[in-house]
């Protein structure tokens, strides 16, 4: 069963999630390793269905405790509120709901392994995802004393029917069935699905994909419209109430989902190098997104947009490499916070079928000024100044075209 030296260890904490990895994983570590097992549940805004139970299913799968950690208003406050902020799009499209969670539940499951005296920590990953990298980067960099096992990459069993047979024989309990079509992850800022019809990419992703969102041909045949409240960058309130991050974010996910906003459909680039398809529905993120990036247009001069636009793509890709816990991050993100002290203000969102529009914006750091875009007569601004402007901005372009006249002559 194990393709490595046999190591002893005291006590591993594992990264549960109740599915029918994890839950083998415990029995497992127990018997190749002479270990006891505590299950670590990150709750970062999952469906509630996902922990109901999750403590009995986890002492009954052989784990010796579980401990949940709400990790709710933190995952939103410090991690994805960050993200939004630097504008974070992963190949342009992807608001890296999976990838910005890891940090958070890796961050908390260490601080329990320290709590509990535990030896190392083990998670469900595959060989082939890019899981794997997030969360033992985030080990190496918060904790490096401690061991990673990750049974993925080092035990024999490779399928779903191998695992159920594993937990049959030792009369382990799991409600999971051969018959799961799809594999999905899910917190309060998205659900993603893979599998199923969608390994072949000439697939159109049925209905039953998207389980979150309502489809955008079915959403209400009328426009819904709110108001925004815009701080330093960060979503503060809906129709002037005052939220909490996860409370924003959940609201949002309502509206957005309702309406059939914030469905994607990609092939992306895994960092390990192979390419995957998945079903993204980020409803609420999505509006965020669009609500800040509305204000930015107002505020931020034309070089300073251009900087958030490449800051943006660098930390997407941080994000998704799994190197949250580095210095590179601090300094990104320190740039990201400064740019958002000007991002203040006020917008008004429309949501009809899946799409969203920004409608109205308004700013008190704006550089919009009527008296110099006006098109009627105005007393702040001379045209005429513009004719200097454009012969010593086209002055490389002029110094060419005389050059190569001449080489003529």
């Amino acid at each position: 069963m194990l393709k490595q030296s046999n190591k002893q260890y005291k006590k591993v904490v594992l990264a549960y999630s109740g599915g029918l990895d994890t839950s083998t994983i415990v029995p497992w570590l127990k018997e190749n390793y002479g270990c006891e097992v505590i299950c670590f549940v990150a709750d970062v805004g999952q469906e509630r269905e996902d922990l109901e139970g999750i403590e009995d299913k986890a002492k009954a799968s052989g784990a010796t405790k579980c401990v949940i950690k709400d990790l709710r208003e933190e995952f939103v406050k410090d991690y994805v509120w960050e993200a939004m902020k630097a504008g974070s799009l992963y190949e342009g499209t992807y608001l890296l709901g999976t990838a910005i969670a890891r940090p958070v539940i890796a961050k908390a499951m260490v601080q329990v392994a320290l709590e509990e005296g535990a030896d190392a920590v083990a998670h469900g990953a595959t060989g082939k995802g890019n899981d794997q990298v997030r969360f033992e980067s985030a080990v190496a960099a918060l904790a490096p004393q401690l061991d990673v096992i990750a049974p993925w990459r080092i035990w024999d069993m490779q399928s779903r029917e191998e695992l159920l047979a594993y937990l049959n024989e030792r009369n382990i309990p799991c409600k999971t069935t051969l018959k799961k079509i799809y594999s999905r992850d899910a917190n309060v800022l998205h659900i993603s699905t893979e599998g199923g019809e969608l390994e072949n990419t000439w697939n159109a992703a049925s209905e039953n994909v998207w389980v979150w969102t309502t489809s955008p041909e079915k959403a209400p045949d009328t426009p819904e419209t709110f108001e925004l409240t815009i701080k330093d960058g960060c979503v503060t309130e809906l129709n002037g109430k005052a939220l909490t991050p996860f409370e924003m974010l959940t609201a949002l996910n309502e509206l957005g989902a309702r309406n059939g906003v914030g469905r994607i459909d990609i092939t992306e680039n895994r960092l390990v190098g192979m390419k995957s398809r998945c079903c993204y529905e980020t409803p609420g993120g999505t509006i965020v997104f669009h609500a800040l990036r509305a204000i930015e247009q107002l505020v931020l001069d034309k070089t300073t947009r251009e900087f958030r636009e490449k800051l943006a793509v660098d930390f997407a890709s941080l994000v998704y490499d799994g190197r949250w816990f580095t210095r590179l991050r601090e300094i990104l993100q320190a740039a990201a916070d400064e740019l958002a002290h000007d991002v203040n203000g006020k917008v008004v969102v429309k949501l009809y079928k899946g799409n969203i529009e920004i409608i109205q914006k308004d700013s008190p750091n704006s550089l919009f000024n009527f008296d110099f875009v006006t098109f009627g007569a105005d007393e702040v601004y001379s045209q005429a100044d513009a004719a200097g402007f454009i012969r010593l901005f086209s002055l490389p372009s002029r110094i060419r075209a005389i050059n190569a006249l001449n080489k003529k002559k």
